[in-house]
């Protein structure tokens, strides 16, 4: 089976201030399951960061982006089963819970959350990661 990839790009474009060359996407569907790439306070479509200085408004895109893809992958939110969350500081934690909770509420996926020194850019405050299922269509 040949696994999908979801919106493919390449660092240079992304990073172009770095060093980079590397072909990656915003998603891979193997089988049944959505691989997430980490999403930031980024519009997807522009490459802007949005919310610079705004934990709250990075987590509100980055779960917009989350939507979006699991969408484009023939998923969504419901069928989420692990998000990962980046965080470079802890204070930040209660901020983007509430608001990953909103758009989450009643998923009940299991959780890690870590915090880092940093993330790629220094402008990102946060960053999630999800899988999820694509449902069988009798399901």
């Amino acid at each position: 089976m040949t696994h999908q990839r979801i919106r493919p790009f390449n660092t240079r474009d992304t990073y172009p201030e770095q060093q980079l060359d590397n072909d990656l996407c915003q998603a891979v569907v193997a089988g049944n399951t959505v691989y997430l790439r980490g999403q930031i306070g980024q519009n997807l479509d522009t490459r802007e960061s949005v919310g610079v200085g705004d934990v709250e408004a990075q987590t509100e895109q980055a779960m917009r982006n989350i939507d979006m893809l699991l969408r484009e992958a023939g998923s969504q939110l419901d069928h989420i089963v692990k998000v990962t969350v980046y965080l470079i500081d802890i204070r930040y934690r209660e901020l983007v819970y509430r608001v990953m909770g909103r758009w989450l509420r009643g998923v009940h996926p299991v959780s890690t959350g870590l915090v880092v020194s940093a993330l790629a850019r220094p402008e990102w405050l946060v960053e999630i990661d999800a899988t999820a299922v694509i449902p069988e269509a009798d399901a």
